[in-house]
This record gives C-alpha cells, sequence and structure tokens, in this order.
C-alpha cells in the first residue's frame, strides 16, 4: 500500500463504536465553549430573554451537529469535504450582528429577525461563491498553505491565554491567580498524559484533562451551575421561532463582507485539514467545503442561529491526537444535535471553567502552528523570495493582535475586513506569492514554485 492510499485510508477508517464515540466527545468539549460564546454575546445584545438566550445555545449546537455530519460525511460528491473538521458559529461574525443589535435598540424582535434575514442571504452568497474560491487553489502553494496554516495558530493562542484568565476581561477575577494556577494545572495533567498513557487512552490526553481540571475546579467555587438550573430537561428547535426573517440591505451587506472573510478563513483550515491528514486537496475539495459552510449558514437562519464555519481547535485536535477519521467528527455532529435537543446536557458542558478549556488550548492551537511550520519545513528557501513571503505575511496577520484597533481611522470595510489577523495574513500571503513566484516567472523559478506546490 503506497503512503496516499494510507492516508485516504486513515481519513475513511471506521474505528471501534467506544473510542470514536470518546474521542468525538473530547471534540465537543473543545468546540462547546466557542460555539457558545456567539449566541451568549449576541442574544444579549439584542436584549432575549434568558429563556430566549438558551433556546439560541440549543439552536446553535443542533445546527453545528448537522453542518458537521454534512462536512464529515458529506451529500454525493457535491456538498462536504468529507475530511475531519467540525462546524460552528463564526467568532468572524459577532461585531457586525451586535452592530445590526444596536440599530434596532429596544425592539429584540425586529433586531434578531433582521440579523437571521441577513445571515440567510449571506449563506446563499457563500454557497454560490464556493466554486469561485475554489478555482484559487492554484495560488495556494506549500509556502501559502504552511504559512496559513500558522497564522490560524497564532491567532488561535491568544485566545487560549483569555481563556486562561477567565475569558471575561472586564469580571473582577480575569488573570486572577485561581485560573492561571488551574489554566497551569490543567496543562500540566495533559502533558503528563500524553507522557504516560499508551494506545488509545494517549488519544484521550486532552477529554481526561478537561474533566480532571473541571472536577478540581469545582472544589475551588469555579464552576457555575445558572444555566444548568435554568436550562429545560428537552428542547425543540423550531423553525423561524422568532419569526420570518427580515431583510435589510445594509445588514445584508454587512454580513456577506463577513462571509467573504470566514470564506477565506474557511479554506485555510480546509487546507490546514487536508496537510495534516495527508490527503490530496483540489478545487472541488474546496468548494464542496465551502458550499457545505453556505448550506449551513442558510439552515442557521431558519434554525434561529448565525453563520457557521469551519472551527481550527479541532484541526489541532486532530494533529495532537493522530486520529485522521472522518467518522470520528460525524460522531461528534451527532452528539451536538443531542445537545440541542437536550439543553440540560449542553448547559453542562458550558459549565466548563475557562481557564480548564485555556490550559487545554495552548497544546492544541500550538499544535496548528506546529502543523504549519512542519509544512514551510518542506518549502524552499534558499534562492527564493520565499522567506519575504512567510515574514510579511505573519507580520501583518499579528496586527489585530498586538492592536485590536490598529484600523480604527480607516472606512468600516476596511475595518471589517483586516479585523481578521487570519484574513490579512492569508491575502497577503497569495499576492506575495503572485508577486515573487508567479508573475514573470522563468523557467528557473517556474521550478522553484512547483517544487513548493501542495503534493
Amino acid at each position: 500500500m503506497n503512503n496516499k492510499e494510507k492516508h485516504l485510508d486513515e481519513v475513511d477508517k471506521k474505528i471501534p463504536v467506544v473510542e470514536t464515540l470518546l474521542l468525538a466527545f473530547q471534540h465537543v468539549l473543545v468546540m462547546c465553549a466557542g460555539a457558545i460564546a456567539v449566541p451568549l454575546i449576541v442574544g444579549n445584545a439584542v436584549g432575549l430573554s434568558q429563556n430566549q438566550v438558551i433556546f439560541l445555545i440549543s439552536a446553535d449546537l443542533f445546527l453545528a451537529g448537522i453542518a458537521t455530519v454534512i462536512q464529515s460525511i458529506g451529500i454525493k460528491n457535491i456538498i462536504g469535504a468529507k475530511v475531519p473538521l467540525v462546524l460552528g458559529t463564526s467568532f468572524v461574525s459577532v461585531n457586525a450582528m451586535v452592530a445590526i443589535a444596536g440599530t434596532y435598540k429596544g425592539d429584540p424582535e425586529t433586531a434578531i429577525t433582521t440579523i437571521f434575514g441577513a445571515v440567510l442571504i449571506a449563506g446563499l452568497f457563500c454557497f454560490l461563491m464556493a466554486p469561485f474560491f475554489g478555482k484559487l487553489l492554484r495560488f495556494l502553494p506549500k509556502v501559502v498553505t504552511g504559512t496559513v496554516v500558522t497564522i490560524i495558530g497564532l491567532s488561535l493562542l491568544p485566545v487560549a491565554i483569555r481563556w486562561s484568565a477567565g475569558n471575561n476581561i472586564g469580571a473582577e477575577d480575569f488573570a486572577s491567580s485561581k485560573n492561571i494556577y488551574m489554566a497551569l494545572f490543567v496543562l500540566g495533567v495533559i502533558l503528563i498524559l500524553s507522557k504516560v498513557l499508551k494506545g488509545v487512552w494517549n488519544n484521550m490526553a486532552i477529554l481526561l484533562g478537561i474533566i480532571i481540571g473541571t472536577i478540581v475546579s469545582s472544589f475551588f467555587g469555579m464552576v457555575d451551575f445558572t444555566l444548568v438550573r435554568e436550562a429545560s430537561f428537552i428542547g425543540i428547535v423550531k423553525p423561524f421561532y422568532f419569526g420570518m426573517p427580515r431583510f435589510d440591505i445594509s445588514a445584508i451587506m454587512s454580513l456577506i463582507l463577513i462571509v467573504i472573510v470566514s470564506m477565506t478563513e474557511s479554506t485555510g483550515n480546509m487546507m490546514a485539514i487536508h496537510e495534516i491528514v495527508g490527503k490530496k486537496v483540489d478545487n472541488k475539495q474546496i468548494t464542496r467545503g465551502l458550499r457545505c459552510d453556505g448550506l449551513a449558514t442558510m439552515m442557521a437562519a431558519i434554525f434561529n442561529t448565525f453563520p457557521h464555519t469551519c472551527f481550527g481547535q479541532n484541526i489541532g485536535l486532530v494533529n495532537l491526537t493522530g486520529v485522521k477519521s472522518r467518522y470520528v467528527t460525524s460522531a461528534a455532529g451527532f452528539i451536538l444535535i443531542i445537545l440541542g435537543i437536550f439543553p440540560k446536557l449542553a448547559a453542562i458542558i458550558a459549565a466548563i471553567p475557562y481557564p480548564v478549556l485555556g490550559g487545554a488550548g495552548f497544546i492544541m492551537f500550538g499544535m496548528v502552528v506546529s502543523g504549519g511550520i512542519n509544512t514551510l519545513g518542506k518549502v524552499q528557501f534558499n534562492g527564493t523570495k520565499n522567506g519575504i513571503i512567510v515574514a510579511v505575511s505573519i507580520g501583518v496577520s499579528l496586527i489585530p493582535l498586538a492592536v485590536p484597533n490598529f484600523y480604527q481611522s480607516f472606512p468600516t470595510w476596511v475595518n471589517t475586513l483586516f479585523h481578521s489577523g487570519i484574513t490579512t495574513g492569508s491575502l497577503m500571503a497569495i499576492i506575495l506569492n503572485i508577486l515573487f513566484n508567479e508573475i514573470g516567472n522563468n523557467k528557473n523559478s517556474s521550478t522553484i514554485n512547483e517544487s513548493n506546490r501542495v503534493a
């Protein structure tokens, strides 16, 4: 069996049910904080009641599950990349949706239905534009994909740091010694487990670390069960629960711009997972993956939630565990669907303290950086301008991380487009690669560029 067949077998491999469920649950724990945060932020910005916010969370998990199953299993050869990806609500869209909510202050119903109307059209735009993004693959050699994957990891690491401090900058205990010690404790536990455990159990190090960290943190009063008490046991996710979508042109345009950013990030994430699992990627793969994002976003508007895209943290988990089966993430999708139907269960997972997740995040997000560095290690730097491409792209990607309001004096669309370091760095890598490796290529540079292509 050659290496290509081996990698394909690993992606399509079906592993024992118990192992699959444990690994799938690990994926759920890794993504749940991010998935739950968006409906909490937007729901409160709109002015919804506590019960309505809980409904938003259930709807978000339910739809994330459906989207993850479609992305992992696929719908024929039309929708879904058929690789181990987990989808969830995109953080990129939060600021735009909060701004829309602010336009209808005191009128929660109009605000939320206007958001859903914009989400529906933005999802349709993503679905229709997927083939165009797929054709950009020729501009994504290893020097670009390696840089983009590295940028994704670097952009995620501050999330782990913020989680470790407690996530809420305005909280009194933010960056308290208790939070930081707990994050370090969980990190230490995961490192020890990764060292001493063998076989299947070694792949569960993140899951076990989060469980142990949650139990220990409960003794220090760090686990908040408020949502658990208030959530109902069973909740039906009703389509158009808040009413039919309302279409506002300015809200639609802002969400379409956000979706363009999201599509760029999602393309980078799909390139990353293909690189990690060793599966060849082509424009059809990217198109099918982005179609899934578009379909999921359209469905999100129907089922009362927000734009969906691939989650980078789960890519880090795939890299860490080495388990590349898409059936693991599809099982995670089914678990998310169950959590959406049983809000009480979802609330229990939501009670995991942020410092616990932060400790695990250092490893998961760091593994994404490691994957990018591994790809860059296969790039030819001597006698080329590839070093400049990597240096400048990573540099500009760090601007929003270092100075979040760096672009505040620019037009709104610039602020929106470049607010994400992943988007900024990715676009820079593509443009510089075209400048140095595509335009005016002579025979020698063409050979160099070909050596950098994705295998």
